[in-house]
């Protein structure tokens, strides 16, 4: 695992996973990064590996009954209010969030991962294949914003002329 500081392993070992250098981010040359290192997720659990864990745990506890797409809507709502609440009143948060505790990104930790697991859930609810919806997704998305047309900018794109 790399980290540069014992808060930084921390932080990747409870969010489970490693920070690995994208081959564009290094020089031609080999020389320096040209950028910092993006941050990389873990390969497991996969998606299917968290539905499967989720549909267990429900079917363990008779809660199948409660868990209807409107129901697990609104309750990934509320865990989405709480990761919001933990950013509220810091103003601008830097990325990999230099300035928080590491009680602070556990918490971020156990709430970003309730909104994932709700989201896993109304998708199976819904029958939704969310790996194959993303990769739909991204291509419409590639249609949407050519980046030849919106290098840099964060326009929407109705705004973009042809």
């Amino acid at each position: 695992m790399m980290a540069t500081n014992g808060e930084d392993a921390h932080t990747a070992a409870v969010n489970g996973a490693e920070a690995e250098a994208s081959p564009q981010s290094k020089l031609q040359n080999g020389g320096t990064a040209a950028r910092p290192q993006r941050f990389t997720f873990s390969t497991e659990p996969s998606i299917e590996d968290i539905r499967r864990m989720q549909a267990e745990f429900t079917d363990e506890r008779d809660w199948n009954q409660f868990h209807q797409p409107r129901n697990l809507l609104l309750a990934m709502v509320g865990e989405v209010g709480e990761v919001a609440e933990l950013f509220q009143w810091k103003g601008e948060v830097a990325e990999g969030l230099p300035d928080w505790t590491e009680t602070e990104r556990e918490q971020l930790a156990h709430e970003l991962s309730d909104v994932l697991i709700y989201l896993v859930e109304l998708a199976e609810k819904c029958r939704v294949d969310l790996p194959k919806a993303v990769l739909r997704k991204m291509a419409l998305n590639r249609l949407k914003y050519p980046a030849s047309k919106v290098q840099g900018s964060a326009k929407k794109y109705t705004e973009y002329k042809d």
